[in-house]
């Protein structure tokens, strides 16, 4: 029986009979006639045996042994074609008391031609297609599925293989097929398999048809189902018998007992059950009513609380302190198993732990139940490198981007963005518990940088963290020459690959002093300026998408606010506000339809008066693709970007995807404007197509665009690679 049945301990009510007898008893002869002499090869004479000095002749150990006798059929030729299934020939000196029947005629043979499946064929190999029938019309989800999965005729498809092989591969497949139906109810089904020529019109190498006719019979479904032992569970016995699920009158599916044994499970432990137990199915079949009994033995047990942690492994990582702070559980709360499994994935996500065991185990009080902490931890010093491009300015303070109007900075290409290399290393628990710092450097056509970064996870309460940089950066760009120190510090609580939350937040203080370079709009004269200034940026975001690097539905807004004061000459102040929003769309199996928005202002100060580095710039594969970076929006009379005081964009695309791949029509657009609000004018937009490689961690994207309404001294393409969807 396959995997897919082996939960099924059937007792029939039939009897069987096993009968050993001579093999000429069925042909009402009492005893085996006399050996007809075969013609065969001259058998070679056997070497004498070695005597002995006292003469005796035992046999010696070094001896050859002895030829076989010719048995009358010679070794078959595997390179040759198959031959005709016939009779040996029979010696015409023997008298003859029956007359054989002409052997059946052989399968015909394709006509060979030169090269290709035809030579394969030639030596002896076949080609072959595969048919089910008997199976279309049955309640069986999933059964064609699985039996290609496992099939023989399919895995083995591509290697050489001649009848005999096909044949037993069909053989095979049928005892597949017949399991697979009986796990889906169907117990009297039976299959047969057929081996041919393929009919239909004529080909230059006819292939075999081998087919597999099913018969599956009756569906079996269930008389009665039994749960003997969860009344033990008392008021909660109802709701665990729903969550078991399978009820008189459901087929006898072996899918739908093993999920709702899973089920059953899994309820127990979410109501406080931790030691319950739940026994393997006995199901009793009647073949003759085509009916079936269920019975699953239960012990719940009775309900835990928790008492406390115990931590072990070869060295403590974290104080049972920590550990507490991070689970979800206290003391005195109910025993939870999906708690409990949240605490094993939170542990192993702070990265310093490789191996996390979480297991809960009984005290001297019957109701409590503490939680043994088995930890095992990972290296805590991490050194990587990159080489490329980034998709985006780089942010001061490691928040969302509220410096510029790009999003989070990813590693990639973009063009008009220079080569950049990266290294940094970090120590994940310099400052323990989870208390890591991170060395910086970067190395750009465009940007040199190096940073410190302290951070600690679970800074107070659980996902939230404490962050504190030290930057010093020198960034050169068609808008502005930039030398800036920076100091930052903020709370935060974002999301991540895996928890991702609902609400993210981020709160905190900047101090900056920069000394730029840019010229004078109307003139092009060329000026050099140093600002300080001082920040208190926020940042609010709800994420209602399903999934973080590839959503399909739902729709994601974010807030980013910073008041901020610049000291250069008399103080002033000014708040920088960006909204964004997107929405995604699913239509069928296969397309995302997905759009966004982008809104920013700058209230309070005219755009020149603000550092060049601290304005809104636009273009880019964060923005408005089919540009390069920073193209779009106002220019000196070099043609260079000024950067602007407030921002509109907006980005439309279509995710069309064929299994690991998807093409990305797209449309954008946007501009900036000097004034502190947007007015929707004089939208620049830019269009292309993008294709997708999607991996387990999520898609890889190559964007290439170009713009509609180029200016002069755009580019005509622009392409863009990274991580992640567009937005």
């Amino acid at each position: 029986m396959s995997p897919a049945a082996s939960w099924c301990r059937a007792r029939c009510a039939c009897a069987a009979i096993v009968i050993v007898a001579c093999p000429y008893a069925a042909r009402g002869q009492t005893q085996a006639p006399p050996a007809t002499p075969v013609p065969g090869p001259i058998p070679v004479p056997a070497a004498p045996r070695a005597a002995t000095p006292a003469g005796d002749m035992t046999l010696d150990p070094n001896s050859p042994m002895a030829a076989l006798p010719g048995l009358g059929v010679d070794w078959p030729d595997l390179a040759k074609p198959d031959a005709a299934l016939g009779m040996p020939a029979r010696d015409q000196s023997l008298p003859s008391t029956t007359t054989a029947a002409p052997p059946p005629p052989p399968l015909p043979l394709p006509t060979p031609v030169a090269g290709g499946e035809a030579a394969s064929e030639a030596a002896g190999d076949r080609r072959y297609v595969v048919t089910l029938e008997g199976i279309d019309g049955i309640a069986a989800a999933g059964l064609r599925d699985r039996f290609d999965a496992a099939s023989s005729l399919h895995q083995d498809a591509g290697k050489p293989a001649n009848v005999a092989q096909i044949e037993r591969r069909a053989r095979e497949d049928a005892d597949l097929l017949r399991d697979l139906l009986r796990a889906y109810g169907y117990y009297d089904a039976d299959v047969d398999t057929r081996v041919g020529a393929q009919t239909g019109p004529a080909t230059a190498a006819p292939r075999l048809q081998v087919t597999l006719a099913a018969t599956p019979g009756a569906l079996y479904s269930f008389a009665s189902v039994a749960l003997p032992g969860l009344a033990a569970a008392g008021p909660d016995d109802a709701a665990l018998a729903k969550a078991f699920g399978v009820k008189p009158g459901d087929a006898v599916d072996a899918d739908k007992v093993t999920d709702g044994i899973a089920a059953l499970k899994a309820a127990l432990g979410a109501k406080g059950y931790a030691f319950a137990t739940v026994a393997d199915p006995a199901i009793e079949v009647d073949h003759e009513s085509h009916r079936a009994t269920l019975s699953l033995a239960v012990d719940p047990g009775r309900q835990m609380r928790f008492g406390g942690f115990h931590l072990s492994g070869a060295r403590h990582v974290f104080g049972p302190r920590h550990v507490q702070l991070i689970s979800r559980l206290h003391p005195g709360d109910r025993y939870d198993a999906a708690l409990i499994e949240d605490l094993r994935r939170a542990l192993i996500q702070t990265g310093l732990v490789s191996v996390a065991q979480v297991t809960p185990v009984r005290t001297a009080d019957p109701g409590i139940f503490d939680l043994d902490v088995h930890l095992e931890p990972a290296p805590p010093r991490t050194i990587a490198a990159s080489l490329g491009y980034v998709t985006g300015p780089r942010t001061t303070n490691g928040t969302l981007g509220y410096l510029t109007t790009a999003t989070v900075s990813t590693l990639g290409y973009g063009s008009g963005q220079g080569v950049t290399a990266e290294v940094d290393w970090t120590h994940r628990n310099l400052f323990p518990p989870e208390g890591s710092l991170t060395l910086r450097g970067v190395l750009g056509t465009q940007e040199q940088l190096a940073s410190a970064i302290f951070r600690r996870n679970d800074f107070r309460v659980r996902d939230q963290a404490l962050v504190a940089q030290l930057t010093v950066d020198h960034l050169n760009v068609p808008a502005f020459n930039a030398k800036t120190i920076d100091l930052a510090a903020d709370i935060e609580r974002q999301t991540n690959i895996i928890w991702q939350k609902l609400w993210a937040y981020s709160y905190g203080v900047e101090l900056a002093a920069s000394d730029e370079r840019d010229v004078i709009q109307a003139t092009g004269e060329p000026r050099r300026r140093t600002y300080y200034v001082a920040a208190i940026p926020l940042s609010l975001s709800y994420d209602g998408s399903d999934d973080l690097l590839n959503p399909t539905k739902g729709y994601r807004l974010s807030a980013h606010v910073s008041p901020e004061i610049s000291f250069r000459g008399s103080p002033f102040e000014y708040v920088r506000i960006q909204l964004d929003g997107s929405v995604y769309q699913p239509i069928g199996d296969r397309i995302v339809l997905a759009g966004r928005v982008r809104l920013g202002s700058i209230q309070g100060a005219n755009s020149d008066n603000i550092a060049p580095s601290r304005r809104f710039y636009s273009g880019g594969g964060g923005s408005v693709r089919g540009f390069g970076y920073q193209e779009i929006g106002p220019r000196d009379v070099d043609n260079n970007p000024v950067g602007g005081s407030s921002l509109a964009e907006f980005g439309l695309e279509a995710r069309i995807r064929f299994g690991n791949f998807g093409v990305v029509p797209f449309l954008d657009g946007g501009n900036l404007y000097s004034q502190s609000l947007p007015k929707f004018t004089g939208l620049r937009y830019g269009t292309g197509l993008g294709f997708r490689y999607y991996t387990s961690f999520g898609p890889v994207r190559v964007d290439v665009g170009t713009p509609i309404n180029r200016q002069p001294g755009d580019s005509r393409v622009a392409v863009y690679v990274s991580l992640g969807q567009a937005f």
